[in-house]
Protein backbone atom coordinates (compact mmCIF):
# COMPACT_ATOMS: atom_id res chain seq x y z
CA UNK A 1 0.00 0.00 0.00
CA UNK A 2 1.13 3.48 -0.85
CA UNK A 3 0.39 5.34 2.35
CA UNK A 4 -1.11 9.15 2.52
CA UNK A 5 2.06 10.58 4.03
CA UNK A 6 2.60 14.18 5.61
CA UNK A 7 1.50 17.13 3.39
CA UNK A 8 4.67 18.52 2.05
CA UNK A 9 4.35 20.46 -1.16
CA UNK A 10 7.79 21.93 -1.03
CA UNK A 11 9.42 18.48 -1.32
CA UNK A 12 10.07 17.20 -5.17
CA UNK A 13 7.58 14.99 -6.41
CA UNK A 14 9.98 12.34 -7.16
CA UNK A 15 10.09 9.19 -4.66
CA UNK A 16 8.75 11.75 -2.14
CA UNK A 17 6.73 10.05 1.01
CA UNK A 18 5.11 13.05 1.66
CA UNK A 19 1.74 14.00 0.03
CA UNK A 20 2.17 16.40 -2.54
CA UNK A 21 -1.91 17.98 -1.97
CA UNK A 22 -3.81 17.47 1.06
CA UNK A 23 -6.91 19.45 0.42
CA UNK A 24 -10.05 19.39 3.36
CA UNK A 25 -8.81 16.75 5.84
CA UNK A 26 -7.31 16.73 9.07
CA UNK A 27 -3.72 15.11 9.80
CA UNK A 28 -3.82 11.86 11.16
CA UNK A 29 -1.09 9.30 12.85
CA UNK A 30 -1.63 7.19 9.36
CA UNK A 31 -3.54 9.22 6.50
CA UNK A 32 -5.63 12.11 6.95
CA UNK A 33 -9.67 12.51 8.92
CA UNK A 34 -12.31 14.46 7.35
CA UNK A 35 -12.70 18.16 7.85
CA UNK A 36 -16.31 19.67 8.69
CA UNK A 37 -17.19 22.88 7.21
CA UNK A 38 -18.69 25.27 9.75
CA UNK A 39 -22.42 25.20 10.84
CA UNK A 40 -24.04 28.34 12.32
CA UNK A 41 -24.71 28.55 16.14
CA UNK A 42 -25.99 31.92 16.85
CA UNK A 43 -27.92 34.65 15.32
CA UNK A 44 -26.12 37.36 13.13
CA UNK A 45 -24.24 40.36 14.92
CA UNK A 46 -24.36 43.65 13.63
CA UNK A 47 -20.64 43.69 11.14
CA UNK A 48 -18.24 40.73 11.01
CA UNK A 49 -17.29 39.04 14.19
CA UNK A 50 -13.86 39.70 15.01
CA UNK A 51 -13.40 38.05 18.52
CA UNK A 52 -14.76 35.24 20.60
CA UNK A 53 -14.38 33.90 24.34
CA UNK A 54 -15.79 31.46 26.53
CA UNK A 55 -15.49 32.05 29.94
CA UNK A 56 -16.93 30.08 32.99
CA UNK A 57 -17.26 32.02 37.12
CA UNK A 58 -17.49 30.44 40.26
CA UNK A 59 -20.10 28.80 39.91
CA UNK A 60 -19.05 26.93 37.18
CA UNK A 61 -22.15 28.82 34.86
CA UNK A 62 -20.81 29.49 31.14
CA UNK A 63 -21.09 32.23 28.86
CA UNK A 64 -19.84 32.58 25.15
CA UNK A 65 -18.79 36.23 24.30
CA UNK A 66 -18.22 37.69 20.98
CA UNK A 67 -17.08 41.25 19.74
CA UNK A 68 -17.67 43.38 16.10
CA UNK A 69 -16.76 46.78 15.07
CA UNK A 70 -19.34 48.36 17.01
CA UNK A 71 -20.86 45.83 19.53
CA UNK A 72 -19.81 43.32 22.38
CA UNK A 73 -22.64 40.17 22.83
CA UNK A 74 -23.12 37.59 24.97
CA UNK A 75 -24.97 34.14 23.28
CA UNK A 76 -28.40 33.56 24.86
CA UNK A 77 -29.08 30.19 24.36
CA UNK A 78 -32.76 30.29 24.86
CA UNK A 79 -33.33 31.78 21.40
CA UNK A 80 -29.40 31.90 20.04
CA UNK A 81 -29.57 35.77 19.89
CA UNK A 82 -26.35 37.89 20.39
CA UNK A 83 -27.65 39.87 22.79
CA UNK A 84 -25.77 43.51 22.72
CA UNK A 85 -23.93 44.59 26.39
CA UNK A 86 -21.65 47.09 24.54
CA UNK A 87 -21.14 49.79 26.69
CA UNK A 88 -23.51 53.01 26.24
CA UNK A 89 -22.22 54.64 22.83
CA UNK A 90 -20.78 51.27 21.27
CA UNK A 91 -17.40 51.22 20.50
CA UNK A 92 -15.31 52.24 16.66
CA UNK A 93 -12.33 49.78 16.05
CA UNK A 94 -11.62 47.98 12.79
CA UNK A 95 -9.31 45.54 14.91
CA UNK A 96 -10.14 42.30 16.43
CA UNK A 97 -11.30 42.18 20.19
CA UNK A 98 -8.86 40.19 22.37
CA UNK A 99 -10.18 39.11 25.66
CA UNK A 100 -9.03 37.87 28.88
CA UNK A 101 -10.70 36.64 32.58
CA UNK A 102 -9.22 37.79 35.64
CA UNK A 103 -10.78 36.03 38.70
CA UNK A 104 -14.42 36.35 37.54
CA UNK A 105 -13.63 39.79 35.60
CA UNK A 106 -13.89 39.29 31.90
CA UNK A 107 -11.65 42.02 30.07
CA UNK A 108 -11.71 43.19 26.55
CA UNK A 109 -9.87 45.05 24.78
CA UNK A 110 -9.58 46.64 20.68
CA UNK A 111 -6.78 49.10 21.03
CA UNK A 112 -8.89 51.83 19.55
CA UNK A 113 -11.71 51.72 22.51
CA UNK A 114 -10.85 51.89 26.51
CA UNK A 115 -10.41 48.32 27.99
CA UNK A 116 -13.77 47.14 28.72
CA UNK A 117 -14.85 45.05 31.78
CA UNK A 118 -18.27 42.46 32.61
CA UNK A 119 -18.75 40.18 35.32
CA UNK A 120 -18.50 36.55 33.79
CA UNK A 121 -21.45 35.07 32.92
CA UNK A 122 -23.74 37.50 34.19
CA UNK A 123 -26.11 40.46 32.17
CA UNK A 124 -24.11 42.74 33.13
CA UNK A 125 -22.81 45.24 30.08
CA UNK A 126 -19.49 46.09 29.57
CA UNK A 127 -18.21 49.25 30.86
CA UNK A 128 -14.66 50.92 31.15
CA UNK A 129 -12.19 49.24 33.32
CA UNK A 130 -11.32 51.26 36.52
CA UNK A 131 -8.05 52.35 37.08
CA UNK A 132 -7.12 53.96 34.30
CA UNK A 133 -5.07 51.80 32.22
CA UNK A 134 -3.76 52.64 28.49
CA UNK A 135 -5.59 51.50 25.83
CA UNK A 136 -3.96 47.97 24.69
CA UNK A 137 -3.86 45.56 21.45
CA UNK A 138 -2.61 42.90 23.56
CA UNK A 139 -3.88 41.57 27.07
CA UNK A 140 -3.46 38.13 28.90
CA UNK A 141 -3.01 37.36 32.64
CA UNK A 142 0.60 36.33 34.14
CA UNK A 143 -0.06 34.82 37.80
CA UNK A 144 -2.02 37.53 39.57
CA UNK A 145 -1.60 40.33 37.38
CA UNK A 146 -3.07 41.51 34.37
CA UNK A 147 -0.88 42.29 31.34
CA UNK A 148 -0.96 44.61 28.20
CA UNK A 149 0.94 45.27 25.42
CA UNK A 150 1.02 47.58 22.64
CA UNK A 151 -0.15 49.95 24.45
CA UNK A 152 -1.73 54.12 24.25
CA UNK A 153 -1.67 55.92 27.72
CA UNK A 154 -2.80 59.03 26.12
CA UNK A 155 -0.24 61.59 27.77
CA UNK A 156 2.81 58.81 26.31
CA UNK A 157 1.01 58.42 23.25
CA UNK A 158 1.24 55.03 21.36
CA UNK A 159 4.34 52.76 22.45
CA UNK A 160 4.19 49.23 20.17
CA UNK A 161 7.30 48.23 22.56
CA UNK A 162 5.74 48.86 25.50
CA UNK A 163 4.64 45.77 28.31
CA UNK A 164 2.00 47.31 31.18
CA UNK A 165 1.27 45.13 33.72
CA UNK A 166 -1.30 45.93 37.13
CA UNK A 167 -1.26 45.70 40.62
CA UNK A 168 -0.87 42.21 42.30
CA UNK A 169 -4.26 40.94 42.40
CA UNK A 170 -6.14 43.72 40.82
CA UNK A 171 -7.17 44.34 37.23
CA UNK A 172 -7.64 47.92 38.46
CA UNK A 173 -4.52 49.44 39.87
CA UNK A 174 -2.31 50.52 36.94
CA UNK A 175 -0.36 53.55 38.76
CA UNK A 176 3.14 52.81 38.03
CA UNK A 177 5.17 52.12 41.23
CA UNK A 178 1.94 51.42 42.91
CA UNK A 179 0.57 47.80 44.17
CA UNK A 180 3.68 46.35 42.08
CA UNK A 181 2.34 47.49 38.88
CA UNK A 182 4.83 49.22 36.54
CA UNK A 183 5.60 48.88 32.66
CA UNK A 184 8.75 48.14 30.85
CA UNK A 185 9.52 49.12 27.26
CA UNK A 186 11.54 46.69 25.01
CA UNK A 187 14.16 48.58 22.84
CA UNK A 188 15.48 47.55 19.40
CA UNK A 189 12.59 44.78 18.85
CA UNK A 190 10.44 46.56 16.62
CA UNK A 191 7.03 46.60 16.87
CA UNK A 192 4.91 43.79 19.58
CA UNK A 193 3.08 41.06 17.42
CA UNK A 194 1.69 39.09 20.09
CA UNK A 195 1.64 38.40 23.76
CA UNK A 196 1.14 35.28 25.75
CA UNK A 197 0.24 34.99 29.55
CA UNK A 198 0.94 32.07 32.02
CA UNK A 199 2.80 31.62 34.82
CA UNK A 200 5.45 33.73 32.93
CA UNK A 201 5.23 36.00 29.84
CA UNK A 202 5.80 35.98 26.28
CA UNK A 203 6.23 38.63 24.34
CA UNK A 204 6.50 38.31 20.18
CA UNK A 205 7.96 41.34 18.90
CA UNK A 206 9.40 41.62 15.09
CA UNK A 207 12.50 41.04 15.97
CA UNK A 208 12.57 39.42 18.85
CA UNK A 209 10.80 37.25 21.32
CA UNK A 210 11.31 38.12 25.34
CA UNK A 211 10.04 35.97 28.62
CA UNK A 212 9.02 37.88 31.67
CA UNK A 213 9.45 36.18 34.82
CA UNK A 214 7.72 37.45 37.82
CA UNK A 215 10.80 38.14 40.57
CA UNK A 216 8.99 40.48 42.90
CA UNK A 217 9.70 44.19 44.00
CA UNK A 218 11.29 46.49 42.66
CA UNK A 219 12.13 44.82 39.49
CA UNK A 220 8.85 42.87 39.50
CA UNK A 221 9.55 40.89 36.20
CA UNK A 222 13.18 40.01 34.64
CA UNK A 223 12.87 40.13 31.11
CA UNK A 224 15.44 38.09 28.80
CA UNK A 225 15.63 37.50 25.23
CA UNK A 226 15.20 34.16 23.96
CA UNK A 227 16.28 35.37 20.71
CA UNK A 228 17.33 38.37 18.98
CA UNK A 229 17.34 36.56 15.59
CA UNK A 230 14.12 35.97 14.76
CA UNK A 231 9.77 37.26 15.57
CA UNK A 232 6.94 37.42 14.64
CA UNK A 233 5.86 38.81 11.04
CA UNK A 234 1.80 38.75 11.53
CA UNK A 235 -0.54 39.84 14.64
CA UNK A 236 -2.49 37.42 13.76
CA UNK A 237 -0.76 34.39 13.36
CA UNK A 238 0.31 33.83 17.30
CA UNK A 239 -1.22 31.23 18.86
CA UNK A 240 -0.49 28.91 22.07
CA UNK A 241 -0.88 26.20 24.43
CA UNK A 242 -0.71 28.38 27.18
CA UNK A 243 3.13 29.65 27.39
CA UNK A 244 4.40 26.53 26.92
CA UNK A 245 3.59 26.14 23.33
CA UNK A 246 3.57 29.24 21.25
CA UNK A 247 2.85 29.15 17.24
CA UNK A 248 3.83 32.20 14.89
CA UNK A 249 4.88 32.95 11.31
CA UNK A 250 7.83 34.35 11.12
CA UNK A 251 9.20 36.29 7.56
CA UNK A 252 10.66 32.66 6.26
CA UNK A 253 7.77 30.66 7.59
CA UNK A 254 6.20 28.90 10.65
CA UNK A 255 7.93 28.68 14.03
CA UNK A 256 7.16 27.38 17.28
CA UNK A 257 8.70 28.30 20.73
CA UNK A 258 8.82 25.30 23.37
CA UNK A 259 10.33 26.39 26.66
CA UNK A 260 13.70 27.56 25.19
CA UNK A 261 13.68 25.90 22.20
CA UNK A 262 12.82 27.05 18.68
CA UNK A 263 11.68 25.07 15.81
CA UNK A 264 10.94 25.41 12.39
CA UNK A 265 7.99 23.63 12.04
CA UNK A 266 7.46 24.85 8.41
CA UNK A 267 10.55 24.38 6.84
CA UNK A 268 11.15 22.15 3.85
CA UNK A 269 7.37 21.28 4.08
CA UNK A 270 4.76 24.40 3.60
CA UNK A 271 6.29 27.42 3.76
CA UNK A 272 7.68 27.87 -0.04
CA UNK A 273 3.69 26.87 -0.62
CA UNK A 274 2.00 28.88 1.80
CA UNK A 275 4.09 32.35 0.82
CA UNK A 276 3.02 31.52 -2.46
CA UNK A 277 -0.58 31.53 -1.65
CA UNK A 278 -0.52 34.42 0.93
CA UNK A 279 -2.25 37.15 0.02
CA UNK A 280 0.04 38.84 1.99
CA UNK A 281 -0.87 42.64 1.15
CA UNK A 282 -3.94 41.65 3.70
CA UNK A 283 -2.16 40.12 6.24
CA UNK A 284 -4.10 42.20 8.87
CA UNK A 285 -7.03 39.66 8.79
CA UNK A 286 -5.04 36.31 9.60
CA UNK A 287 -6.35 35.15 12.59
CA UNK A 288 -5.37 32.02 14.74
CA UNK A 289 -5.82 29.84 17.22
CA UNK A 290 -5.63 26.52 18.55
CA UNK A 291 -8.16 23.48 18.83
CA UNK A 292 -6.32 21.09 22.08
CA UNK A 293 -8.58 18.29 21.78
CA UNK A 294 -7.29 17.67 18.55
CA UNK A 295 -3.96 18.76 19.11
CA UNK A 296 -4.49 21.02 16.06
CA UNK A 297 -2.77 25.03 15.39
CA UNK A 298 -5.67 26.65 13.17
CA UNK A 299 -4.83 29.71 10.55
CA UNK A 300 -6.99 31.22 9.06
CA UNK A 301 -5.92 33.22 5.70
CA UNK A 302 -6.31 35.43 2.67
CA UNK A 303 -5.25 33.51 -0.13
CA UNK A 304 -4.26 35.15 -3.78
CA UNK A 305 -7.73 33.58 -4.92
CA UNK A 306 -9.25 36.12 -2.61
CA UNK A 307 -10.93 38.99 -4.44
CA UNK A 308 -11.27 41.23 -1.14
CA UNK A 309 -8.66 39.80 0.72
CA UNK A 310 -10.73 38.10 3.18
CA UNK A 311 -9.59 34.71 5.22
CA UNK A 312 -10.60 31.92 2.62
CA UNK A 313 -8.33 29.43 3.89
CA UNK A 314 -7.03 27.86 6.45
CA UNK A 315 -4.18 26.00 7.44
CA UNK A 316 -3.94 23.15 10.00
CA UNK A 317 -0.62 22.08 11.90
CA UNK A 318 -0.72 19.47 14.30
CA UNK A 319 1.84 19.51 17.41
CA UNK A 320 2.10 16.09 18.32
CA UNK A 321 2.11 14.78 14.89
CA UNK A 322 4.30 17.53 13.54
CA UNK A 323 1.96 17.06 10.39
CA UNK A 324 -0.39 19.38 7.86
CA UNK A 325 -3.03 20.05 6.25
CA UNK A 326 -5.33 22.82 4.91
CA UNK A 327 -8.78 23.44 3.85
CA UNK A 328 -10.98 25.71 1.83
CA UNK A 329 -12.79 28.04 4.30
CA UNK A 330 -13.96 31.12 5.14
CA UNK A 331 -13.54 32.81 8.63
CA UNK A 332 -13.83 35.98 10.86
CA UNK A 333 -12.54 34.79 14.19
CA UNK A 334 -11.35 31.45 15.98
CA UNK A 335 -11.49 30.68 19.22
CA UNK A 336 -11.73 27.95 22.19
CA UNK A 337 -15.11 28.09 23.35
CA UNK A 338 -17.61 26.47 25.26
CA UNK A 339 -21.13 26.20 25.10
CA UNK A 340 -24.74 26.82 26.62
CA UNK A 341 -27.19 24.44 27.67
CA UNK A 342 -29.79 23.60 24.88
CA UNK A 343 -32.92 22.26 25.86
CA UNK A 344 -34.82 20.18 22.92
CA UNK A 345 -37.39 23.06 22.37
CA UNK A 346 -34.76 25.88 22.12
CA UNK A 347 -32.65 23.50 19.02
CA UNK A 348 -35.43 25.23 17.31
CA UNK A 349 -33.54 28.51 17.69
CA UNK A 350 -30.47 27.46 15.74
CA UNK A 351 -33.12 25.41 12.81
CA UNK A 352 -36.37 24.17 12.49
CA UNK A 353 -35.17 21.51 10.76
CA UNK A 354 -33.33 18.52 12.21
CA UNK A 355 -31.49 18.38 8.94
CA UNK A 356 -30.53 21.80 9.43
CA UNK A 357 -28.56 22.00 12.79
CA UNK A 358 -24.75 22.56 12.81
CA UNK A 359 -24.03 18.71 14.53
CA UNK A 360 -26.41 15.90 15.31
CA UNK A 361 -28.77 15.40 18.29
CA UNK A 362 -25.99 13.52 20.28
CA UNK A 363 -23.45 15.72 19.69
CA UNK A 364 -21.89 17.32 22.97
CA UNK A 365 -21.96 20.63 21.65
CA UNK A 366 -25.75 21.04 22.59
CA UNK A 367 -24.43 20.43 26.23
CA UNK A 368 -23.98 22.81 28.63
CA UNK A 369 -19.80 23.97 29.66
CA UNK A 370 -18.96 21.08 26.71
CA UNK A 371 -15.77 22.55 24.55
CA UNK A 372 -15.80 23.16 21.05
CA UNK A 373 -13.82 24.60 18.48
CA UNK A 374 -15.27 27.92 17.26
CA UNK A 375 -15.10 30.35 14.38
CA UNK A 376 -17.25 32.97 12.90
CA UNK A 377 -18.68 33.51 9.49
CA UNK A 378 -21.50 35.73 7.94
CA UNK A 379 -21.42 37.65 11.28
CA UNK A 380 -22.42 34.39 13.46
CA UNK A 381 -20.55 32.14 16.05
CA UNK A 382 -20.59 29.06 14.15
CA UNK A 383 -19.10 25.57 15.32
CA UNK A 384 -16.25 22.92 12.65
CA UNK A 385 -19.44 20.27 13.09
CA UNK A 386 -21.19 21.12 9.56
CA UNK A 387 -21.17 19.35 6.15
CA UNK A 388 -18.11 17.01 5.61
CA UNK A 389 -15.90 18.91 2.91
CA UNK A 390 -14.81 17.54 -0.35
CA UNK A 391 -11.44 16.23 0.12
CA UNK A 392 -8.44 16.10 -2.41
CA UNK A 393 -5.34 14.00 -1.65
CA UNK A 394 -2.50 12.92 -3.96
CA UNK A 395 0.38 11.19 -3.32
CA UNK A 396 3.93 11.64 -4.11
CA UNK A 397 5.46 10.11 -7.37
CA UNK A 398 6.75 6.72 -7.69
CA UNK A 399 8.38 4.78 -10.57
CA UNK A 400 8.31 0.99 -10.86
CA UNK A 401 12.17 0.96 -12.03
CA UNK A 402 14.81 3.20 -13.20
CA UNK A 403 14.72 4.29 -17.02
CA UNK A 404 11.28 1.75 -17.29
CA UNK A 405 8.02 2.57 -18.31
CA UNK A 406 4.68 1.20 -16.92
CA UNK A 407 1.49 1.25 -16.90
CA UNK A 408 -1.33 1.34 -14.17
CA UNK A 409 -4.24 0.00 -14.56
CA UNK A 410 -6.12 -0.24 -10.97
CA UNK A 411 -6.38 1.72 -7.93
CA UNK A 412 -7.46 0.33 -4.71
CA UNK A 413 -8.46 3.25 -2.40
CA UNK A 414 -8.36 2.58 1.39
CA UNK A 415 -11.02 4.69 3.51
CA UNK A 416 -12.81 3.87 6.92
CA UNK A 417 -16.12 5.05 7.19
CA UNK A 418 -18.70 5.84 10.29
CA UNK A 419 -22.23 4.41 10.56
CA UNK A 420 -22.35 2.57 6.85
CA UNK A 421 -22.52 5.87 5.02
CA UNK A 422 -20.34 5.30 1.93
CA UNK A 423 -18.95 8.50 0.30
CA UNK A 424 -18.28 9.21 -2.97
CA UNK A 425 -14.72 8.46 -4.33
CA UNK A 426 -13.48 8.45 -7.52
CA UNK A 427 -9.45 8.63 -9.00
CA UNK A 428 -7.20 9.67 -11.52
CA UNK A 429 -3.55 8.84 -11.89
CA UNK A 430 -1.09 11.55 -13.26
CA UNK A 431 1.53 10.43 -15.42
CA UNK A 432 4.77 11.32 -17.32
CA UNK A 433 7.76 10.05 -18.94
CA UNK A 434 10.29 12.56 -18.23
CA UNK A 435 10.95 14.83 -15.02
CA UNK A 436 10.88 17.72 -17.12
CA UNK A 437 7.29 17.01 -18.52
CA UNK A 438 4.04 17.87 -16.89
CA UNK A 439 2.15 15.09 -15.46
CA UNK A 440 -0.85 14.12 -17.69
CA UNK A 441 -4.21 12.81 -15.33
CA UNK A 442 -6.28 10.65 -16.96
CA UNK A 443 -10.32 11.50 -16.44
CA UNK A 444 -11.36 10.39 -13.01
CA UNK A 445 -13.07 7.02 -12.73
CA UNK A 446 -15.32 5.66 -9.72
CA UNK A 447 -15.00 2.96 -7.40
CA UNK A 448 -16.50 -0.34 -8.90
CA UNK A 449 -18.38 -2.85 -6.92
CA UNK A 450 -14.95 -4.91 -6.39
CA UNK A 451 -13.81 -1.96 -4.62
CA UNK A 452 -11.36 -0.77 -7.02
CA UNK A 453 -10.97 2.28 -10.00
CA UNK A 454 -9.81 0.91 -13.16
CA UNK A 455 -7.91 3.36 -14.76
CA UNK A 456 -5.26 3.00 -17.75
CA UNK A 457 -2.25 5.63 -17.58
CA UNK A 458 1.20 4.99 -19.34
CA UNK A 459 5.00 6.75 -18.01
CA UNK A 460 7.70 6.25 -16.35
CA UNK A 461 6.60 8.06 -13.14
CA UNK A 462 3.12 8.25 -11.64
CA UNK A 463 1.04 9.86 -9.00
CA UNK A 464 -1.98 8.91 -7.65
CA UNK A 465 -4.88 11.73 -7.14
CA UNK A 466 -7.92 10.45 -4.79
CA UNK A 467 -11.33 12.76 -4.47
CA UNK A 468 -13.91 11.75 -1.41
CA UNK A 469 -17.76 13.59 -1.30
CA UNK A 470 -19.82 13.04 1.46
CA UNK A 471 -19.57 11.58 4.92
CA UNK A 472 -16.19 9.53 6.12
CA UNK A 473 -13.65 8.05 8.68
CA UNK A 474 -9.96 7.91 7.84
CA UNK A 475 -8.24 8.05 4.59
CA UNK A 476 -5.16 5.42 4.77
CA UNK A 477 -3.82 4.91 1.40
CA UNK A 478 -4.14 3.30 -1.99
CA UNK A 479 -2.73 0.07 -3.53
CA UNK A 480 -2.19 0.28 -7.40
CA UNK A 481 -2.36 -2.48 -9.96
CA UNK A 482 1.26 -1.34 -12.13
CA UNK A 483 3.07 -3.61 -14.48
CA UNK A 484 6.19 -2.33 -16.55
CA UNK A 485 6.01 -2.10 -20.10
CA UNK A 486 9.60 -1.25 -21.61
CA UNK A 487 12.08 1.22 -21.73
CA UNK A 488 11.40 4.66 -22.36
Amino acid sequence: MINFGEFAPDQPALDNAANLDAKNVIPALKGYRSFKSLGALSGAATADIVGIYAGKNDAAATALYAGDSTKLYKFAAGDSSLGDLSKSGGYTSSLAWRFAQFGETLLATNFNDNIQNSEVASATAFADLGGSPPKAKFICIVRDQVMLGYTNDGSDGIKPYRLWWSGINSATSWTSGTALSDYQDVADAGEMMGLVGGEYAIALFEKSIVRGTFVGAPLVYQFDRLTSEKGASVSGSVASVGSQMVFFLSDDGFYMLRGNELSAIGAEKINKWFFNRFKISHKENMISSVDPINQNVIWAFPSTSSADGSNDEILIYNYNLNRWSYAEQGCTALAQAMTAGYTLEQLDNISSSIDGLPASLDNPIYKGGTFFFAGALDKKIQSFTGTTKDALLETGEFSVAPGRRSIVNNVIPYISVLDGQIPTTTIAVGSRSRQTDQPVFTGSSSINESGYAPVRSHGAFHRIRINITGDWDTALGVDVDIKQSGLR
